[in-house]
């Protein structure tokens, strides 16, 4: 489910709530929320408890009022996530601009470079093992960065299956960002990866497969 799906899911008075606590960096309390939302405590307290069970939100700081400390209520990471950022459109055109001073093929490079650097910091998390042992570690590093990933069984062997391409949007106008990806997985398991399907090409998913490990000192992630 995207952020965008996920924040309609709720209720309108939980999506107005949850706005409200956006808003409110440092958070707001039952009678500040029942004042922007126009309800009462009781339904307030309500919708807090449902939004507080689903990680949504939390109890923050209580504020002091010379009387009784007024408990306030802030976002949680998980509710700010809800939140889509739409952060596409803004990356696309950071690699067109960088396309027209720098060149395609430097764009390229920088793409592979910053996958091997990620990879080579995600490399010390890849256990050493088996084929099926070293999938599912990888799997679980792609999974972190929000591809959604998995390993699958196909032809006698563990693949890798992402459902979520952190570069969907951007792919559709650059599809050199998957270099990236490629890089990433190289470098972490010192191993050539095949790509097999793509999203973007109107596969069921991005299905990946390490192949076996090879006499060259590092696979070359320019490969395509």
């Amino acid at each position: 489910m995207n952020q965008a799906s996920a924040l309609q899911q709720l209720g309108t008075t939980q999506q107005k709530l949850l706005r409200q606590l956006l808003v409110a960096r440092q958070g707001a309390t039952v009678e500040e929320l029942c004042e922007g939302l126009g309800i009462t405590h009781n339904a307030v307290r309500q919708h807090l408890t449902a939004l507080i069970f689903g990680g949504f939100v939390g109890r923050g700081a209580a504020r002091p009022t010379g009387g009784r400390p007024q408990l306030r209520y802030v976002l949680t990471a998980t509710g700010r996530e809800l939140f889509p950022r739409k952060y596409g459109l803004i990356a696309t055109g950071l690699i067109d601009s960088l396309q027209r001073s720098a060149g395609k093929e430097a764009v390229r490079e920088l793409l592979t470079q910053l996958g091997r650097e990620l990879g080579r910091e995600a490399a010390s998390r890849i256990e050493a093992g088996s084929d099926d042992d070293i999938a599912a570690t990888l799997a679980d590093q792609l999974d972190a960065l929000g591809y959604e990933a998995v390993t699958a069984r196909h032809d006698g062997e563990t693949q890798i299956e992402a459902y979520n391409c952190v570069f969907h949007e951007i792919a559709k106008a650059h599809p050199d960002v998957c270099r990236f990806d490629l890089a990433f997985m190289e470098s972490a398991t010192g191993r050539p990866i095949e790509q097999l399907e793509c999203l973007q090409y109107g596969g069921r998913a991005c299905r990946f497969r390490i192949k076996p490990a090879t006499s060259d000192t590092e696979p070359d992630a320019d490969e395509s």
